[in-house]
């Protein structure tokens, strides 16, 4: 066949068009750290790193699932603090104004301080986090510890009944429940729990007859209670630390492999693209002998 200046002009143009491609897309290479910038370029690797990416997603979405479950579980066990040492104080005063050389004067400065007590209970049981009250099971939005609305002037006590569990998902078949239910804590025998308790001693400590209920005992049943409610918490707070550290380590391995899918490696790209430009220069070398004195004057 015969080969005419026309063709080696044709050729010379189509290889230096090829070159020029392959530059521009490992110059794109080196300016953005991908190796894939649009989906053609890769389809397997492009599919693979929107999984990869989806991952991270959810895991972020359950790390902040546990941060949140973490902060309601803690301001839940300072709550049940405070309620332990209120029910140890009341022990005390209790202890105190069964000692039969009080005077009835003595009886009903302890009664007053037991009622103090008591008022500060409900404010306990009130304990809020972000505007959602932490003792009121799923219905966050109502206060227990309130009066009752049908009856006017009604004296407050603890109503909520809810006892149902708040959830979080914390993985992909992993729930943690973050709440302690009220109920368990300020009402655990559904017959006023630990205010009927405080408000019998009061009762008692205010009248001038001697009582034949066994207030100790009662106490100490309230606070094996709450001592059982607490250590439940306290073993489910371990277990949101432990889904944190896991979802730590899952984010590290996941954004590794993407890196692996994605990321070019640097050096390896600058090389190929020196080596492009090297080829660069020898096809306009080459061809500037090749073709007509008047395009060789134009490319030099």
């Amino acid at each position: 066949m015969r080969v005419t200046q026309n063709m080696l002009n044709q050729n010379l143009l189509f290889n230096l068009s090829r070159n020029n491609s392959r530059m521009e897309k490992l110059q794109e290479q080196v300016s953005s750290g991908k190796k894939v910038n649009r989906p053609s370029d890769d389809p397997v690797t492009a599919v693979q790193g929107m999984y990869y990416r989806s991952s991270l997603n959810e895991i972020e979405q359950y790390k902040r699932n546990a941060d949140e479950g973490l902060s309601w579980m803690s301001t839940t066990d300072e709550a049940l603090g405070e309620v332990t040492s209120v029910l140890q104080r009341v022990r005390e005063l209790t202890v105190q104004g069964l000692n039969g050389t009080n005077d009835q004067s003595a009886r009903t400065a302890i009664a007053e301080e037991i009622n103090q007590l008591k008022e500060h209970l409900g404010e306990i049981s009130n304990s809020q986090i972000a505007g959602k009250y932490v003792f009121a099971g799923t219905d966050v939005k109502t206060a227990p510890f309130r009066e009752d609305s049908n009856v006017p002037n009604s004296s407050k006590e603890f109503r909520n009944n809810n006892d149902l569990k708040l959830e979080l998902q914390v993985g992909q078949n992993n729930s943690v429940q973050i709440n302690v239910p009220g109920k368990n804590i300020f009402n655990n025998d559904g017959n006023g729990g630990i205010f009927k308790v405080l408000s019998d001693i009061v009762s008692d400590f205010n009248s001038s007859t001697e009582s034949t209920n066994d207030h100790l005992a009662k106490l100490d049943r309230q606070m094996d209670n709450l001592l059982g409610e607490r250590s439940e918490l306290g073993a489910r707070m371990n277990r949101m630390e432990l889904s944190i550290s896991r979802l730590d380590g899952l984010e590290v391995s996941t954004v590794s492999l993407l890196s692996k899918e994605e990321d070019v490696d640097i050096a390896r790209v600058i090389i190929d693209l020196k080596a492009q430009e090297n080829v660069q220069r020898a096809a306009l070398s080459v061809g500037a002998k090749i073709i007509q004195p008047s395009l060789v004057d134009f490319l030099r």
